[in-house]
C-alpha cells in the first residue's frame, strides 16, 4: 500500500509478534498494558533514533576515577503528549527511553458518534490559547516544546491525530513525532498531510479498512476499553 513519505511502519518482527498478540480478542487486560508498553518501547526507539541525535555535555568521572565526557540529547525541549484515555498506556516507555524527565502534557478528544469528527473536551497546555491573535500567537509559542511526542494507540479516521497535530502547531512546537500501534491507511494519510514539513508518524503496523463505525479493521478493537476495563460500557 502506498503510504505518505513521512510515515513509518515498522519493521521488527519482534513488534510484528507482539501486535500480532495484542490483535487477540483472547487476550486479557492484563496483557494487553503489557503488549502496549512492549510496542511502544520497540517502536519509540526506532523512532527516537532517527529524530533525536546526541550532543556533549560536561565531564564527569567514572566510580574508579576516569574522566569521561556525557552525552545528551537534541532537541532538549520534549514533552510527550498522550490523547486520553489509550495514550496513556504507551507513556510510560517513552518516558523509559528518554534520558531524562520531559513535561506530559493531556490532550482529551473523542469522537461524535455521528460525524466521527473530533471533539475536544481537555487540554493542560500550558498557555495554551485556542483562537489566537499574533501576539497571543507569539506568546503562546515561547513556552512551546521543541519537540512534541504524540501517543495515541490507534489512528482509525485520522481525525482525532490531525486535530491534536493542529493544537500542538497552533501551541508553536516545531516538530512532531507521532506514536501508534494501529493505524488505518486513510487515517494515517489524513494525519501525515495535516503538517508534512514538520509531523513524522510512527507505527507498528497499518490495516487497510474501516468498519462502518469508524474503528480499524482489524484493527486491536477500542484500546482504551480493553485497558480500563470498560467493554460494553
Amino acid at each position: 500500500m502506498s503510504l505518505p513519505s513521512n510515515v513509518h511502519v515498522s519493521k521488527h518482527p519482534c513488534l510484528k509478534a507482539k501486535l500480532s498478540r495484542l490483535r487477540s480478542k483472547g487476550t486479557e487486560s492484563r496483557e494487553v498494558k503489557s503488549l502496549i508498553n512492549e510496542i511502544s518501547l520497540i517502536l519509540g526507539c526506532e523512532a527516537l533514533a532517527s529524530t533525536l541525535t546526541p550532543a556533549y555535555g560536561p565531564l564527569n568521572e567514572t566510580p574508579i576515577g576516569f574522566g569521561y565526557t556525557t552525552t545528551t540529547v537534541k532537541p532538549q525541549a520534549i514533552s510527550i503528549v498522550p490523547i486520553l484515555r489509550s495514550g496513556l498506556g504507551m507513556v510510560e516507555a517513552i518516558q523509559t527511553i528518554l534520558p531524562e524527565p520531559v513535561p506530559v502534557h493531556h490532550l482529551g478528544l473523542y469522537r461524535e458518534p455521528s460525524t466521527l469528527e473530533p471533539v475536544e473536551y481537555y487540554n493542560n497546555l500550558p498557555h495554551h490559547v485556542s483562537s489566537s491573535s499574533n501576539s497571543e500567537a507569539d506568546e503562546a509559542g515561547s513556552h512551546a516544546s521543541s519537540l512534541a511526542i504524540i501517543v495515541d494507540p490507534v489512528i482509525a479516521t485520522g481525525g482525532t491525530c490531525a486535530a491534536a497535530i493542529q493544537t500542538l502547531k497552533e501551541w508553536g512546537v516545531r516538530r512532531i513525532l507521532v506514536l501508534s500501534v494501529a493505524a488505518a491507511v486513510d487515517g494515517v494519510r489524513r494525519a501525515a498531510a495535516e503538517w508534512p514539513e514538520a509531523v513524522d508518524i510512527w507505527v507498528a503496523g497499518v490495516d487497510a479498512e474501516l468498519t462502518p463505525t469508524g474503528m480499524v479493521k482489524p484493527g486491536v478493537g477500542d484500546i482504551g476499553d480493553r485497558l480500563f476495563l470498560t467493554i460494553g460500557k
